[in-house]
């Protein structure tokens, strides 16, 4: 099936083999917030601020050595190159506030994903679920002292960042979000934005090394409880990065239904050197929902795979399903994210680029949908058995589940 695959789509001027190899060098960050629903490491206990798991799937892991093995067991039923990414809230035994939070807390972490054999470790401060997010407020907040507050662990958060880099040898993403906001109409709707511009200065006057530690600034339309008006909105971010020499992050559940990431990822490319995303699968609004292989993530692979930007576009996976088995929500979701990329990586882009400069769009609109039926799956397939991996994920987990999951 895949030399009949490889003949087929030689005849578009598709090299199936190189497909495969840039695919499996191709960095990936998967989160470790799906193995237990968000609630992380450091007594939260439950999620706050603006965000919500909904479901009851039996299993969830419980504590380090917990979401450790379901990590383990995930991540060995992914292909191509992974990289971990944490919130602040999994420090591993601290027992001090999130403000002072240091990188020895999170030397247990740098172990494990070595021994996983990890391209590197991503991170994001955690301004939820903690007892400072003051009337659904952080690094806006009118309160100083709560300001400061988050304005120290988000400091803490560059200095364990550079750790993680100098630890596994390549960048480390540090991704600040904010759930600040107001249910309804506000009086001042610019005071809490140059609250947070002058939080955001505070922050990034920590000296860091730029070639190790990628700072990003991630907006929100709305959320939970901040549904008239949102602090950290996408033109603040957008302008604040391009002025500041930062990264912007696109999470593709954070904006208007016909807000397409996919065409905001070119749009960033002409003016950013680096460009962050949060794949997710917005249902109807910011919902989270376990990333499928639909349109949207196909159009966002194509982007990233037609301007050249694989090494410019930092992708990361962000979404927490409780209602299923967590490990198969991790695996599809970065299967898909996967396949969405060899399908990108197996059309002519150059060809269809041609056709676009000539004005020829009946050529151009039939050659898109000849690419569609091609033997994709099959491509697919023989880049599973060059990772030793199967299609059939679902046997392995359900075995887990049977032998793990159900004694917790």
């Amino acid at each position: 099936m895949y030399e009949l695959a490889k003949k087929e789509y030689a005849k578009y001027g598709v090299d199936t083999e190189a497909a495969i190899k840039k695919l499996k060098d191709i960095p990936v960050s998967i989160h470790c917030w799906q193995g237990d629903d968000v609630i992380g490491l450091d007594g939260g206990g439950a999620l706050s601020g603006g965000i919500q798991t909904t479901g009851n799937y039996p299993g969830r892991a419980r504590n380090f050595e917990e979401l450790k093995a379901d990590i383990k067991k995930a991540f060995a039923l992914m292909p191509g190159t992974r990289r971990l990414n944490l919130h602040a809230s999994y420090a591993v035994g601290a027992t001090v506030d999130r403000d002072k939070y240091e990188p020895k807390h999170f030397t247990e972490w740098v172990k494990f994903a070595k021994e996983l054999g990890l391209q590197g470790i991503d991170f994001n401060p955690t301004m939820f679920s903690h007892k400072n997010v003051k009337d659904g407020l952080t690094l806006s907040s009118p309160d100083e002292h709560i300001r400061k507050f988050w304005v120290e662990h988000c400091k803490a958060c560059l200095k364990i960042a550079e750790y993680f880099a100098n630890e596994m040898g390549s960048h480390c993403l540090v991704n600040i979000w904010i759930p600040d906001g107001f249910k309804d109409i506000p009086a001042d709707r610019l005071s809490p934005r140059l609250r947070l511009k002058k939080s955001l200065d505070e922050i990034l006057s920590v000296k860091y090394d730029k070639k190790k530690v990628v700072v990003a600034v991630e907006s929100k339309v709305f959320g939970i409880g901040v549904e008239s008006y949102t602090v950290g909105s996408n033109e603040f971010y957008q302008n604040y990065a391009a002025k500041n020499d930062i990264c912007c992050l696109l999470d593709n559940g954070h904006y208007h239904p016909l807000e397409y990431v996919s065409d905001k990822i070119p749009a960033l490319l002409a003016f950013y050197d680096r460009v962050a995303l949060h794949v997710t699968r917005g249902v109807r609004w910011d919902s989270d929902h376990v990333v499928l292989f639909e349109d949207e993530l196909k159009e966002i692979a194509k982007e990233i795979v037609r301007n050249d930007a694989t090494e410019k576009v930092l992708i990361g996976l962000d979404y927490f399903d409780a209602s299923i088995n967590r490990l198969s929500a991790w695996v599809t979701g970065q299967r898909a994210m996967q396949k969405a990329l060899l399908y990108a990586l197996l059309i002519n882009h150059g060809e269809l680029k041609t056709l676009q400069d000539k004005a020829d769009f009946t050529t151009l609109m039939v050659k898109q949908e000849e690419y569609k039926t091609l033997p994709f799956g099959a491509v697919w397939k023989e880049y599973l058995k060059r990772e030793n991996l199967s299609e059939d994920y679902l046997t392995e987990i359900k075995k887990y589940e049977k032998e793990e999951l159900s004694k917790r």
